[in-house]
This record gives C-alpha cells, structure tokens and sequence, in this order.
C-alpha cells in the first residue's frame, strides 16, 4: 500500500509519493494503481538527463497522439526566430509521426496594442487548452515602454501573470558552451577549457518580484516604494527538490546560491535547503554567497553543475550565464508548474534590430528541444535538434548578432540558419 503525501499549500502542491513501510515510492510504484499521483505530480516526479521530464508511458496514459501547442510570438524578433522554431517543429512532427497543432496567440506588448491587454482573455483560453506553451521575447525599448501604462507594460502585465497563471515554479536555464563554439565567449580558452555546461535552477514565482508592492508619499511629500521579498518554506522545499533530483542524475554536486549574511530570506532558504538534502545523502551540497558566485563564474565557470537560487538571484546570474556564453542568443529556458510548462529563450526582443534578419534563432529552437524532452517525453528527437544546431556552428556558419563583422565565419540571416538546422536534421 502507499498514500500520497502533499507537500505545500492552497493550489500550489507537489506531491511525493510514500509507501506504507515509510519510505519514498520508486517510478514505477509511483505510477501503480495503489499511487496514482495527478499527471502534474507525474510530471513533476520524472527525470532524465537532469531534466524535469515525464516519460512517452505517461502520454499514452493521456491518450495524446496530438500535441496541443500555443504559439506566442511576443515582440521585437519573436516572430522571426518563432517562425524558425515553428520549421523545426513541422520537421519532427513529419519524422516522428507525431501532430503538433499549433495555434497563435497575442501577448506582450504587440497583444497591449492590438488588444488593450498584454495577455488577453483570448491568449488566456488557448494557453489555459495546450499542452505546452512556446514563447518569443517580450518588451520594447525604454522610450516606447512609456507609452504603455506601467502596470500593463509586458513583463508586469503578461510575463508574471503567465507564471502566476501556471505556478511554473521551476526555471531551467542550461549554459552550454561545447568547445565548437567557444569562439563566441569572451572568456579565455584557459578558463572555457574542454567546454562549460551546467544548469542554473531558477524559483520562478516567489521572491521580490511576486511580493507585496506599495507606492505612495510621506506626510512631508516624498515619493517612496515598498517591496517585500517573500518565501515560504513550502515554496523552498519544492524547488529544492527539483534540484536535489536534477544534481542526483547529473555529477551528484549542487551549489545553492543565498546571501544568508545579510537576508534573513536566504537564512530560511539554507534551513530548507539543510532538511531536504537529508533525503539525498548522495549529493554534496556547495553553498556560495551570490556575489561570490558571480565572480566564480566568470573565473571558473567549470566548477559548476546544478546551481539553484531564487528568483532575482536567478534572474541575474543567468544572464550572466548569457555572457559568459558570449549571448543570451545562445540560452534557451524551461518554466515547468504542476500541471503546465512554457519554453522560452532566454534573451530579450531586441526592437533595435527586429525585421532585419540578423537575429539567431538557437534559443528560440533549443526552447523546442527542451519542450521536445521535457513535456513530450521525445529524448532521442531533443539530443538530433541539438546535435543538428551544434553542427551548423561547425560548419563555420554565424548571424550577424553573434559574430562581429569580419570574423572568420560564413554569415546567414536568421531563416538561412533554421534551414541549415533543418538540413542537418534531417541526416539524422
């Protein structure tokens, strides 16, 4: 006999399942009939590779021979490098015998624009019936961000709510730099060594950016603003967790990022990160100040594997992640929640060189890998996309955004490279 134990609060649970004797249930006790966990906490439960991962078994267990997607272009290159993401797909489904039904919806600033809404109730509905939602960047340029009222400007007005919607709790960033495109890091060959790669573990709905917000003036007219960095322990547990789990498949060693000497948030956090390593003995657990590891990345990125943080430590870090990748161009991300992932690069619209077709689509085609493995359970089809992106950049093969004018590459616009991945993809 086994039950299953909720850990958590109101909507947001993650269930772990437990047999009578008292011990954590395996997989496939998991999914028998005496523990039949939610789908989402199937989701949840399942890992490969060091990802977040639910196996084709589960689909079947759906019924899925169709996979719903919501498209949402967002602003600035979106829709270039989503159109590029969009060839990849119709390319697997073709291969795999597998339907993809894409539908489009408007979000970001764009959708402000044309609806009086960044995340319209239309955007809502189709995102509420798929599967798994792909995302482009969002946002505009300073000067045109004013033209939007401050509370529907696209990251307040459709980002959060999207995560809020969806409780996608855990963010996965990988920083991959294989030593075929190390050219593009602006760090030195010593450093990059035989490559970087490790994955940066993002809480994703708590922290400063969901806490209580005030702005007001003080009896003597001074403007100020109030706010609030909020956790609680069952908020740290779950995104510890899937941490814990990504480290135990992957080099068994996990860094956790606080600032414990000065937030007494990061004092909570170590006090969750303590009780939930009991359960994994197996993993060394690392803790680093956040601006210690900032400067580690930069000096000895190597040293790293799974990092995991809240949420504005991640927001930081991984763009610095970007950097030393020598691009944001270059990261793709995961948003997983109980029952509902989106993928999304990791990069901005980039309004200044939007239409010009310079723009790389890696993240945004590696955001479809990740959704490959992660939500639909295609593995080996992930390991081809990447293997096939991987081979255009051996190839000499570059964008403009990536490479400076001059360097010894062979320059492609932004379709010029889709087709190229596609090419490749198709050899495999």
């Amino acid at each position: 006999m086994s039950d299953c134990r909720y850990h958590g609060a109101g909507s947001t649970r993650l269930v772990t399942p437990v047999l009578s004797s008292g011990l954590k249930a395996t997989p496939k006790q998991a999914s028998s009939k005496n523990c039949r966990l939610p789908f989402a906490s199937r989701v949840l439960h399942y890992r490969a590779n060091g990802f977040l991962h639910y196996r084709k078994r589960l689909i079947k267990d759906r019924g899925m021979s169709t996979h719903k997607i919501a498209l949402l272009d967002g602003d600035g290159i979106g829709p270039e490098i989503m159109a590029e993401a969009v060839k990849i797909l119709n390319l697997v489904a073709e291969r795999n015998r597998v339907n993809f039904e894409l539908k489009s919806g408007a979000f970001g600033a764009t959708a402000y624009f044309s609806h009086g809404d960044a995340f319209p109730e239309e955007t809502k509905a189709l995102c509420d019936s798929a599967d798994a939602i792909l995302k482009g960047p969002i946002g505009l340029s300073h000067e045109e961000s004013k033209k939007i009222p401050v509370d529907m400007q696209p990251e307040r007005g459709a980002l959060l709510p999207l995560r809020r919607r969806y409780d996608t709790f855990a963010n996965f960033r990988p920083v991959r730099l294989p030593k075929n495109i190390a050219h593009f890091s602006p760090l030195k060959a010593e450093v990059i060594g035989d490559g970087i790669d490790f994955i940066i573990i993002r809480e994703l709905v708590g922290g400063l950016y969901f806490g209580n917000k005030k702005i007001g003036v003080t009896a003597e007219g001074k403007r100020f603003v109030t706010e609030s960095l909020e956790y609680n322990e069952d908020q740290i547990s779950r995104i510890a967790r899937v941490a814990f789990e990504t480290a135990q498949k992957r080099k068994g060693v996990l860094h956790n990022i606080h600032k414990s000497n000065v937030l007494k948030s990061s004092v909570l956090w170590n006090e969750v990160m303590e009780e939930v390593s009991r359960d994994f003995p197996e993993v060394e657990v690392k803790h680093i100040l956040v601006d210690a590891a900032a400067t580690y990345l930069c000096l000895d990125p190597a040293q790293f594997d799974v990092m995991v943080m809240e949420n504005m430590f991640g927001d930081i870090l991984s763009d610095q992640g970007g950097g030393i990748l020598g691009s944001l161009g270059l990261m793709p991300s995961a948003c997983i929640g109980p029952e509902k992932a989106y993928y999304e690069p990791s990069h901005g619209s980039a309004p200044d060189i939007a239409g010009q077709k310079i723009a790389n689509p890696y993240s945004m085609i590696g955001s479809v890998a990740m959704m490959m493995e992660m939500s639909f359970g295609m593995d080996g089809e992930a390991r081809n996309v990447w293997q096939a992106m991987q081979s255009v950049f051996a190839q000499g093969f570059s964008t403009p955004d990536l490479s400076k004018p001059g360097a010894d590459v062979n320059m492609i616009s932004t379709d010029g490279f889709g087709d190229l991945v596609a090419q490749e993809l198709s050899k495999l």
